[in-house]
Formats: C-alpha cells, sequence, structure tokens
C-alpha cells in the first residue's frame, strides 16, 4: 500500500526547473486565465500564459527560464500574487516569488537512513532564537554543543515563511518556502546535512490546522481551500473534507513529501492535531503517517485529546501516528513544583500518586471528566500503548513563551527541585523533549514575538495585554513589565547567551543531563521497549521508578519534590534487591558536580547498612540505584 501512495501522489505544484526550462503549476479554479509573469536582473519581463485543464489546474513552461528566475502569478482583475506552493519567497511573503533547483546542493551525507521512531530524545530550537544570528548556518555551529549533550535529534520550529521580520513560526503561510529570515533553501539544506552527519536526525514542526493572519493569498486562487463553516482558534478552517478539498489535501501531502524529499527531513512534529477538522475516510493524518512511513520517516502530533486514536496502527481504525506530545506529565510536574493553579492547570494535583498514576499510563486523563473543560470527558486509556509513544518535557516553547514574561521552570523554582525533575525528565520511560537552553539552566526568556505591521501589530500587542488581564493580572503592571510581543528587544531577549555556559553553575546542570541522559541508553532504553520490564510506585515523598529486565542489571530511580525520607524499604517491593545484589549510587541530582550541597550521605543520606531511614530527603532530590553483585 505505501508504493501505491507513492506512486499515486499528484504531480506537485509551484515552479520546477527542468531540462525544458522552468515549469509552473497552479490551482486556481476561481479563475479562467491565468498567467505568470517573470522578472530577471537586466531583462525584460517575461509572461507565460498558462493552460487550464477541467480541475481548475493551471500549468505551462518558461523555455527561458531558470533557477533563480522571479515571479508572481497574475489572476487578472484580481491582481498579481505569488505562488501559493513558493519555494522561497526573498523579499517576504507579500512579494515575488523565486525559483529554486533542489538538485543544486551537493548533499555530503548521501548514505544517510532515516532512524526509525524509537523514542529518541530530542531537544526543540527556535532558528532565529537559538544563536546569536539566527540564521540556519549560524545554527550549525552549535550541533556539536548537542551531540555532547547526548540527544538523536533536534526538532525545529516551524520554518515556512511568514509576515514579518521575526516570529514564533505559528503564523507561517507560504508553507513550502524556508523563511528568508533566517537564509535561503540551501542554507537550510546544509543545517540538515550537517545533522545527519553528526548522526542527529531532524524533526521539521509544520503547522497544517490553520495559516497565518498576513500574507495568505490561498483564496485568492481557490474559495475553497478554506472551510465554509468551520473555524479554528486562530480563523478559518482548512477545507480538508468539504467541496473540492481533494486538491487542498493533496496541497499539504504535497508539502510533506516536499520536506522529506527536497530537505531530507526525517519526521515532522504535527502542530495541534486535535484542530484539524476531517470526516473524510481516511483522515488526513492517517493519508500524511502512511506517506512519511512510506519514507523511512516519522510523525510526532501535538494533541489535546488524549486519544489512543491518533496513535494506534491504521488496521486497528487509528490513525498510525508515531508519537504524541503527552502534557499530562508537565502539568503534574509543573504543579507540583510550583503549585500553579490557574486555566488548566487547576486540572491537576502535582501530587506524588497522581505523577505515579501519568508515568505509569503516559498520560494522566485516559476518560474521566476534565475540570478545564467542564467536566467533559478527556482521553481514552493507554496501557496498550508503548512508552515511545509519548513524550514528556518539563518546559517547552508554549510553557515557557506563553507565560506573561517568558519565564523557564528553572526561574520559578530552586535548582534543588529543578535538578529532580531534570532527573525524571531524562530517566523516565518515555521519550524527553529539552527546550535550547534548558540543558544548562538558561537564565534568557523566551518571548512571544511576532513583527506585524500597522493595525494587526498593534491588535497583537493589546490582545496580548488583555489576555493576561483576564488571568487577573493588574493593568498597570502590565503596561511595564509584560513585553511587547512587535518590539524588536522582545526577540533579542529571547536569544540564547551561550556564554553562561563558561560559568561553573551552567556547566554543572549540563553534565547532569548529560550524565542522566547516558544513563537513559545504559539503563532504561532497553527495558522500556516491554511494559512488563519497568513499573512504577510511591514510597514515602518518592515516585519510584524500577526498570528490571530477566537477567540483566537493575535500576531503580528515586524522585522526591518534597523533603520527607523513605524510613524502610521492606513495605516496597519495587526497592528490594534480588539475591546476591546490593544497591550502588549511579546517579544523583545533589552531587557537587552538578551544583548540589554534597554527597548522597548529606542532603541524601543513605543508611541502608546502618539503621533507619533508608533514604532521607533533606532537600528534593532524586537518585539512580543500580543493582550490583553483594
Amino acid at each position: 500500500m505505501t508504493k501505491d501512495i507513492i506512486e499515486n501522489m499528484p504531480r506537485l505544484v509551484g515552479a520546477h526547473v527542468a531540462e525544458a526550462g522552468v515549469s509552473y503549476r497552479v490551482w486556481a479554479p476561481d479563475h479562467q486565465a491565468v498567467s505568470v509573469r517573470i522578472q530577471r536582473a537586466g531583462a525584460a519581463e517575461r509572461i507565460v500564459s498558462l493552460t487550464r485543464d477541467h480541475d481548475g489546474f493551471f500549468e505551462g513552461v518558461d523555455s527561458e527560464g531558470r533557477a533563480g528566475d522571479l515571479y508572481h502569478f497574475d489572476l487578472g482583475q484580481a491582481g498579481r500574487f505569488p505562488d501559493p506552493a513558493s519555494r522561497f519567497q526573498p523579499r517576504g511573503v507579500h512579494a515575488v516569488s523565486e525559483v529554486i533547483d533542489p538538485s543544486a546542493y551537493e548533499w555530503r551525507t548521501t548514505d544517510w537512513d532515516r532512524p526509525a521512531w524509537k523514542g529518541q530524545p530530542i531537544y526543540e530550537l527556535h532558528v532565529g532564537a537559538f544563536t546569536e544570528d539566527g540564521t540556519f548556518l549560524s545554527a550549525i555551529d552549535r550541533l556539536d554543543h548537542i551531540v555532547e549533550l547526548g540527544v538523536s535529534a533536534i526538532e525545529i520550529m516551524p520554518i515556512a515563511d511568514f509576515a514579518g521580520d521575526r516570529n514564533w513560526g505559528y503564523d507561517g503561510v507560504s508553507l513550502f518556502a524556508p523563511a528568508r529570515c533566517y537564509g535561503r533553501p540551501d542554507d537550510l539544506r546544509a543545517l540538515v546535512d550537517a545533522a545527519h552527519q553528526r548522526g542527529l536526525a531532524v524533526i521539521l514542526d509544520v503547522v497544517y490546522n490553520h495559516l497565518g493572519p498576513a500574507g495568505n493569498y490561498l483564496s485568492q486562487f481557490a474559495k475553497e481551500y478554506f472551510h465554509q463553516s468551520r473555524d479554528t482558534p486562530w480563523g478559518t478552517a482548512i477545507n480538508f473534507d468539504g467541496a473540492n478539498s481533494r486538491p487542498v489535501r493533496d496541497h499539504f501531502l504535497g508539502n510533506v513529501l516536499y520536506w522529506l524529499e527536497d530537505y531530507k527531513i526525517d519526521g515532522l512534529r504535527l502542530d495541534a492535531t486535535h484542530a484539524i477538522e476531517d470526516t473524510s475516510k481516511p483522515h488526513l493524518l492517517a493519508e500524511i503517517s502512511e506517506l512519511v512511513h512510506a519514507h523511512g520517516g516519522f510523525v510526532i502530533a501535538e494533541d489535546e485529546r488524549n486519544s489512543s486514536q491518533v496513535l494506534l496502527p491504521r488496521d486497528a481504525e487509528g490513525l498510525g501516528l508515531d508519537a504524541v506530545w503527552s502534557d499530562d506529565f508537565h502539568h503534574q510536574v509543573r504543579v507540583a513544583l510550583t503549585g500553579v493553579n490557574e486555566g488548566y492547570f487547576a486540572s491537576y494535583s502535582g501530587a506524588a500518586d497522581a505523577l505515579a498514576l501519568t508515568l505509569s499510563q503516559g498520560w494522566f486523563y485516559t476518560g474521566q471528566g476534565f475540570p478545564y473543560w467542564q467536566g467533559k470527558p478527556r482521553g481514552t486509556p493507554a496501557s496498550n500503548l508503548p512508552p515511545k509513544a509519548f513524550v514528556y518535557c518539563i518546559e517547552n516553547h508554549d510553557q515557557v513563551g506563553n507565560r506573561a514574561i517568558g519565564e523557564r521552570l528553572e526561574h520559578l523554582v530552586s535548582a534543588e527541585l529543578f535538578r529532580a525533575a531534570s532527573m525524571l525528565l531524562c530517566l523516565s520511560p518515555y521519550p524527553p523533549l529539552i527546550f535550547m537552553g534548558q540543558e544548562w539552566a538558561a537564565e534568557t526568556p523566551f518571548l512571544y514575538f511576532t513583527n506585524h505591521q500597522g493595525d494587526l501589530g498593534k491588535a497583537i500587542s493589546e490582545g496580548r495585554r488583555k489576555e493576561f488581564a483576564q488571568a487577573g493580572w493588574n493593568l498597570d503592571v502590565l503596561k511595564n513589565q509584560i513585553p511587547d510581543p512587535e518590539e524588536l528587544m522582545t526577540f533579542v531577549r529571547s536569544k540564547l547567551a551561550w556564554n553562561e555556559l563558561e560559568r561553573a553553575e551552567h556547566r554543572a546542570t549540563f553534565a547532569l543531563y548529560r550524565e542522566a541522559l547516558q544513563a537513559r541508553r545504559i539503563y532504561v532504553d532497553g527495558a522500556v521497549t516491554e511494559r512488563e520490564n519497568w513499573s512504577v510506585t510511591v514510597a514515602g515523598p518518592a515516585v519510584v521508578v524500577r526498570y528490571q529486565r530477566p537477567d540483566e542489571r537493575t535500576a531503580v530511580l528515586i524522585v522526591a519534590f518534597t523533603i520527607g525520607s523513605i524510613p524502610s524499604r521492606d513495605a516496597y517491593p519495587m526497592l528490594q534487591n534480588r539475591a546476591g545484589k546490593r544497591w550502588r549510587v549511579e546517579l544523583q541530582s545533589e552531587s557537587p558536580k552538578f551544583g548540589g550541597t554534597g554527597s548522597l550521605r548529606g542532603s541524601l543520606m543513605s543508611t541502608d547498612e546502618m539503621g533507619s531511614p533508608w533514604l532521607d530527603f533533606a532537600v528534593p532530590g532524586a537518585v539512580l540505584l543500580v543493582e550490583d553483585e553483594a
């Protein structure tokens, strides 16, 4: 079936370099005549009339065309517009498109094979804020740091071009065009190439549930790009199942194929899939997952429903995606560490037993009433799904940037709590996602930033203030403390300060992440392939995760976010050694090398052979015990 999908993919729209020149193809069923106006420095404008077929596609060939040509589609009285499938917008999303030849780039990693999804640790980054220069090429200089950290993949926040010069990327409108503020298309290829040279897979965050508020010209070509009776929180819904929706679906499936083939992207992270409404069979998400799998890639979803259908294979009436962001873990940890209780956080207790239940299931809500949804049921049971299906985090772009002043978790809690939570993240049964800078407890915030013009920019700034005013912030405080998303300095302040790594406290945090991820590869990865090899419980103030494979070394992770002790291990089978074995401390969050207060016998005093308490948390912390010969 996967071979059929590849063979039956429709011809892509856009401009394509060929032996005969440049071919153009666009879907514009609302028009009877479409032409291409082509510009080249030092030459007169050329006009190529396109031929219409019965489905409303226009195509033609410019025999004089070549890569680098600039062009508009001329829709007659409606006006001239950039290509809906433009491969590059050198002057912004409102201006001319550029013909790009993807074959001109010479790949160095010609033998790269896409890795299967096994639950690899992920590093999320925003290209513009990742480095001082904020470009694809400058990001290459920091890839060795990511390799040293020990993750297996980078996840790049959306780079489809958007209005203005800075944006999170979720306001993209030119879905095929890498944002020109980060560099040219070959610069993105060079970044992917360099990642592959270092053994890093590349995940691209893509947005298929809506388009941004400025620079979206699809409706000028076809009103049927958008659904006539549906909206999303961000505007009119895309038409994936209404009248004449097949070309719309193919536009987005073509975008999937484009990132895989032209840029060698390994996997996609799909934004807010719960907002993609589609009554068709197969669902668009099922078509996407099958297309990506046919190319050896993988698909991760952001989906608030906690629905196992998203993850179940097609033959089990699922959508076939590989993994989903499981926000329940983040929310339980955030409430436990900060006591925050506004908005959706009020639906979580943060208690040790609730956190343990989340860890044992994958997500917390499995069908019970969700207070934030006015008690409506949320979720489905997930015990039949493998741990690799749930991506965990303790911070990400949303959970940092959607705060009023962009504080990271490390800005809100003590260093002890942050170290304990970090060890739990890195050593839980589930694939961890690390947000850029988190691995050294970065001091810089990550703020919400945009760059829209005129009334739209003013509306976004004012809307940001109203949003937090409704959450209880004082309006006078808002004017002074809430950064204006439209101001350049808001973006500049969000850039990582890499010189922080020159300081001992930040290097110590980085060492904790690096060693915890090393321990994950040794003690966790092999065990979590089968659910019977690991289990979760609560012991005193702590959450305990035990990893045990037959005839192999056993490891126990013990994490306490509150002060307290485990008086004796006798009541907890998961803390017992097997015959002839004893515990050895492999990692502890309060080790001085990680910036902690001392040895295990200090803040995490173990008196296993000297009387109770067996384990005492004088401060919050985490410890990884490994079974050795007695």
